[in-house]
């Protein structure tokens, strides 16, 4: 890369399987199919995807995965220039949204309202008991309002949201915050809405446009 390049970002991406209502969840098929997508589309200048797995819609039973994912990001974030930005891109489903949400924080609080796909049902237990309380929040290192504003610009119907839910997305989502804080990486995780409410091809162009604004991340 030369001089005058943007600094290169890498990003491991990570979706989920089917759960409970949910028989079949886009962000299996958009993780599944997006480096074809973007090869076909072109990559933005600069980026390179790191890793792309898919996790079972379960908290404890995902960390295995998970953790896999997070050493194979700091592995490549110790052989970056000083100048690269590594960054931990979860996709998750709110079969109730009609658009887009870009998740500012997450909370310590493992409250899940059924049970995963492993059977497990915590009810107000914190995620991490060293970090406290269930009131804890981590919040991203990522310019959140900045990447909204700039994906509405592109037509996208998408807000920044506070709260992503107590269920699996939010387990993971606090992991990787505390992950990402510790190690000098970036954490961000996306809600989507279900295909019958977006169709698969307007998300695989969220999922692109949104790797463009990443991009392009100062």
């Amino acid at each position: 890369m030369g001089s005058e390049g943007p600094p290169e970002v890498t990003v491991h991406f990570t979706g989920f399987k089917k759960f409970h209502g949910v028989l079949e969840n886009p962000t299996e098929t958009i993780v599944n199919n997006l480096i074809g997508y973007m090869q076909k589309q072109g990559f933005p200048r600069g980026l390179v995807i790191g890793s792309c797995n898919v996790l079972e819609t379960a908290g404890e039973g995902a960390l295995d995965q998970l953790y896999k994912v997070f050493e194979l990001a700091t592995n490549v974030q110790d052989n970056k220039l000083s100048s690269g930005r590594t960054i931990l891109l979860h996709f998750g489903v709110n079969s109730g949204a009609m658009g887009f949400a870009v998740e500012s924080q997450a909370v310590n609080e493992a409250t899940f309202l059924c049970p995963d796909e492993l059977g497990w049902k915590p009810n107000k237990i914190p995620i991490i008991p060293s970090d406290g309380g269930i009131m804890q929040t981590r919040e991203t290192s990522l310019p959140v309002v900045k990447i909204v504003k700039s994906l509405s610009e592109m037509g996208y119907d998408v807000v920044r949201s506070y709260d992503a839910g107590r269920f699996v997305c939010n387990y993971v989502y606090y992991h990787s915050l505390r992950f990402a804080e510790q190690h000098g990486i970036s954490s961000l995780f996306v809600h989507f809405p279900l295909f019958i409410t977006t169709d698969e091809e307007t998300q695989m162009r969220f999922a692109a446009s949104l790797l463009d604004v990443l991009s392009c991340l100062n």
